[in-house]
């Protein structure tokens, strides 16, 4: 099974995490498939840096986010924009269209000016 996991690098006592696409019985800092972003949990302010479509390639093809990298796509927006997304093409091809013909219009006032 393919899995979105984080790679630890940096520094003792300053983490830093590459966000990978792995396979689940490689090591944590073994071989992976691609690299979809990073993630600084000791930094305030853009933190997390994200390849917002390749993630949703890899989700799509079926690989599963370990726990924290979940946290982090839905921190990121991710995993709404394509919940939402999902559930509009859902929700649009169960909608029943409306009938071709339409109810008589109302017949045009006459104007007041006395004709």
């Amino acid at each position: 099974m393919v899995r979105i996991r984080l790679r630890r690098e940096g520094r003792k006592k300053d983490p830093r995490y590459r966000i990978v696409v792995a396979d689940s019985k490689s090591p944590r800092e073994g071989r992976f498939i691609e690299i979809i972003g990073t993630y600084q949990p000791r930094k305030t302010e853009n933190a997390v840096e994200l390849k917002s479509d390749r993630a949703n390639y890899w989700l799509d093809v079926g690989a599963q986010p370990s726990d924290t990298v979940r946290s982090i796509l839905r921190r990121a927006g991710i995993l709404k924009a394509r919940h939402e997304s999902r559930l509009a093409s859902k929700l649009k091809s169960a909608a029943v269209p409306l009938a071709d013909t339409e109810a008589p219009a109302a017949p045009a006032a006459a104007p007041e000016g006395g004709e």
